[in-house]
């Protein structure tokens, strides 16, 4: 049984995406079964290649990568997406979030932290560098709250949300709940809705926001 993690590489870039590639074939657990030159390439390789997980730059040809993601949300909605670009600016982190980005590195990073990334997202969970959630959480406070306010939460979401801000993946929350796996998921769905969020890191920069957690 095959259980590597099937990943996609999108950069406009050959250097950049043959090096991440060497890179990223050095771990036994994941397999680079594809990579993309512009915005439309990545949408349609995406959609017949069906990997795990796409390293996304924002800086692409035709279509940038906030728009791909807002396309691969239509057609490839299970697909995890980490944004890996050089682009800071709480403006393209945010607009990337809430396009459904699952993590946010930036280029430069260390390569632990992009197989880790690649790993936590894989898992079902999101991340995202200390830098990026600084720049995220600053950006969203400049808005009017989200609503419904934090009282709608109940105490075991309060409890799973502060687990996901330390960025636990669900069977982790799971073991420190004592609850099954399928009862995490709906509590972060819930969590989710009641927040008015559209991933779990939005979710968590919310919450931060609201004084619920610390990040």
């Amino acid at each position: 049984m095959n259980t590597s993690i099937r990943i996609l590489v999108a950069d406009d870039h050959p250097i950049v995406r043959d090096g991440l590639i060497a890179i990223l074939n050095t771990q036994p657990d994941f397999e680079v079964i594809g990579e993309a030159a512009t915005g439309p390439q990545t949408v349609e390789r995406v959609t017949a290649l069906q990997p795990d997980v796409v390293l996304l730059d924002l800086e692409m040809p035709e279509i940038d990568g906030v728009e791909a993601l807002r396309r691969l949300r239509e057609t490839c909605p299970d697909v995890r997406v980490i944004v890996f670009t050089a682009f800071d600016t709480d403006e393209r982190i945010l607009g990337a979030v809430r396009a459904g980005a699952r993590g946010y590195l930036l280029k430069g990073a260390p390569r632990e932290e992009i197989f880790q990334a690649i790993r936590v997202v894989h898992a079902g969970n999101s991340l995202l560098q200390p830098i990026v959630a600084s720049k995220l959480l600053r950006r969203v406070s400049q808005e009017p709250p989200a609503l419904p306010g934090p009282e709608t939460l109940t105490p075991r979401e309060l409890d799973v949300l502060h687990l996901l801000a330390r960025g636990l993946e669900n069977k982790e929350i799971a073991a420190e709940l004592v609850i099954s796996e399928r009862t995490v998921k709906f509590h972060v769905s819930s969590i989710q809705g009641k927040l008015g969020a559209g991933n779990r890191t939005e979710a968590v920069v919310i919450a931060a926001k609201q004084g619920l957690i610390k990040l």
